[in-house]
């Protein structure tokens, strides 16, 4: 038979339960990648090694969100320290703001061969598996490579972005030829898939190879980064292989702050993840009062904005920034900040601090290894670029620049763009916690405040913390909710002056995969049910 019902429809209520494990345990938003990172710890792998594995499987089997062309973030905690490491690549020598104002652009291109900057995933593979792997690293790239060689099966909520993103690439590729990649990748036979059709993809699995056999050289240095070099020529665009060759990741300290009584971190910018930590700074110094309450949401709402309104006005690349981090998380800015707060929704103003998209992973193995890793093409598939016989689908990262001349984020040669994807870590004491993470574009820090409260303020498990109906500011007064949203309380809100608008579709509000480990070494872990997600564990 085959089957005839609705997989994306589901009219009842339903409840996942908390996983616990102890040797290893993998959780992300879908079951194949989840399953190929398991296969690597039980191949005595350790939690790094595994998620390399599960990172690289998702390029394949979760293309709406993520590929081989992405840029990615880590915060790896291994022998009692938590290391972060900054995969996002810079604007290439030639994308210059004068360059793309001669073409006639006032903004950042959103699709094409244009906004793409170095993709920095393929290096970071690499990076973590020299500094903290076990296995061999071209063994890490197998379960991928086989998924994309054999074909694969698609999961509901990747299935259900084809026909979306078909209508954006329709619309593009009459104004910008270069985007014909994707539909020669991504509509085997010019049918646009569903959920439950199979997709091979044999050049993706051949560069998955070529990655592992070279250490992710052949990428930036070698053949792989001839072909990309030649593609982005054919197209007159800004991408070329000296670009690619000077490329490497970059480690960095995570930035922490505290709240009440447990760490949690975050990369340092070019990312936003800062963006959480200053809500957190503000909400500290408040009396939040029962989950669900107007003034808890009312307070989280209105810090989230002003952390937001800052993230905006100053977040960039670090060296471009004339704003230090220290001072944006300093105690007494975000006192400042605190006192802009009152019973009503405020419209959000960056401060003055100087006075005073995306897949989402984490691993765990039973040492004590955890890692929290986030990659992403940005925009769904990225910018629709896919490099002729490779597989390689483009990021479109370089959107998120500014073309403002006096913005910190304005777009420069060697510079890397105000970015997005966030992964987070939550320890205690000094001792870890875990992993946790929200994806989907400038919902990501609003959903990690939100789990993490849900987390230390109120108690939530694992599994509770992802499922609470979330909320999400969009820009001026309006927030956006889900439908469990509480009805009395977004009208509470409404009468404060927040905008609520109920949305029908959850696949805005985040997915998120969370894992905790006790002091006697259990894991527990949960996963998103606004996506496909698994805790793979054994």
């Amino acid at each position: 038979m085959n089957f005839t019902f609705d997989p994306l429809s589901y009219p009842y209520a339903s409840r996942r339960s908390v996983v616990y494990g102890r040797r290893g345990m993998v959780a992300t938003g879908n079951p194949l990648a989840a399953q190929a990172g398991l296969e690597i710890l039980k191949k005595g792998g350790n939690a790094i090694d595994a998620m390399i594995a599960t990172a690289a499987a998702l390029t394949v089997v979760e293309p709406t969100a993520n590929g081989i062309g992405s840029d990615a973030f880590a915060l790896v905690w291994v022998k009692d320290k938590l290391y972060g490491l900054n995969a996002s690549g810079p604007a290439p020598a030639a994308m210059t703001l004068e360059a793309l104002q001669n073409r006639g652009w006032k903004e950042m291109p959103v699709l094409g061969a244009l906004p793409v900057t170095v993709p920095g995933t393929p290096a970071g593979w690499a990076a973590l598996s020299k500094r903290f792997g076990r296995l061999p690293f071209a063994q890490l790239m197998e379960p991928a490579a086989r998924y994309a060689e054999e074909g694969y099966v698609l999961q509901p909520s990747v299935g259900s972005g084809w026909p979306r993103n078909l209508k954006k690439f329709q619309k593009a590729i009459a104004q910008d030829p270069s985007v014909q990649g994707w539909f020669d990748t991504f509509l085997p036979g010019g049918r646009c898939l569903s959920t439950g059709d199979v997709l091979v993809l044999k050049d993706h699995a051949a560069t998955l190879r070529e990655i592992g056999a070279t250490g992710a050289e052949s990428f930036y240095r070698g053949a792989l980064a001839d072909q990309i070099d030649a593609y982005f020529r054919k197209f007159d665009s800004f991408l070329r292989k000296e670009d690619l060759a000077a490329y490497q990741p970059e480690w960095v300290e995570p930035i922490t702050v505290n709240y009440k009584g447990y760490d949690v971190s975050e990369i340092p910018p070019n990312g936003h993840g800062i963006s959480t930590l200053m809500a957190l700074n503000i909400l500290k110094g408040l009396e939040l009062g029962p989950i669900d309450s107007f003034q808890s949401t009312h307070l989280q709402l209105e810090a989230m904005k002003l952390a937001f309104a800052d993230a905006r006005q100053y977040v960039a690349d670090p060296r471009y920034m004339k704003v230090p981090v220290e001072q944006l998380l300093s105690d007494g800015y975000a006192a400042r900040r605190r006192a802009c707060i009152g019973s009503t929704a405020r419209l959000p103003e960056p401060g003055d601090p100087i006075r005073g998209g995306t897949v989402y992973m984490c691993a765990a193995d039973g040492e004590g290894n955890m890692i929290s890793y986030i990659q992403s093409n940005y925009m769904g598939f990225g910018s629709g670029v896919v490099v002729p016989g490779t597989g390689i689908a483009m990021q479109n990262r370089g959107n998120n620049f500014s073309m403002d001349p006096k913005s910190d984020n304005c777009v420069a040669p060697g510079k890397r763009p105000y970015h997005t994807i966030i992964p987070g870590f939550l320890s205690k004491d000094g001792k870890p916690v875990g992993p946790f993470g929200v994806m989907g574009g400038f919902m990501q820090p609003q959903g990690h405040l939100q789990v993490v409260l849900n987390t230390v303020e109120y108690g939530m498990n694992p599994q509770a913390a992802l499922d609470h109906p979330r909320w999400q500011w969009v820009g001026g007064n309006t927030i956006e909710v889900e439908q469990s949203f509480d009805n009395a309380l977004a009208q509470a809100l409404q009468r404060a002056g927040h905008d609520i608008v109920v949305k029908a579709d959850p696949i805005g509000f985040g997915r998120g995969e969370i894992i905790w480990r006790d002091d006697s070494g259990i894991l527990c872990g949960a996963t998103e049910p606004r996506t496909d997600g698994q805790v793979a564990v054994w």
